[in-house]
């Protein structure tokens, strides 16, 4: 029989975080093997916070609502300054 007067500890693990830049990277194939033009399908969910715009293949459409659109926005940016070697 179980110690009713103890306290049972449930450890559920978690999925790792990913990065902005890992999870534009992981869409970017999934869009891309899916047949979709991954440009168009990210600008449109980034301006319009719907995410039908991005294909549930490999998860892609769960790991980027993890991301909040400004810092998907953020990193696009800081990546074509740097791109252009503006820094």
């Amino acid at each position: 029989m179980q110690n009713l007067e103890n306290t049972q500890y449930f450890k559920v693990d978690s999925e790792p975080e990913r990065g902005a830049k890992a999870v534009l990277s992981a869409v970017y194939e999934a869009l891309t093997e899916k047949g979709y033009n991954p440009v168009n399908q990210i600008v449109g969910y980034i301006m319009s916070g719907d995410p039908t715009y991005i294909t549930c293949h490999k998860n892609a459409r769960s790991m980027i609502m993890k991301v909040e659109r400004d810092e998907l926005v953020e990193e696009l940016l800081t990546e074509y300054i740097h791109t252009k070697e503006w820094e």
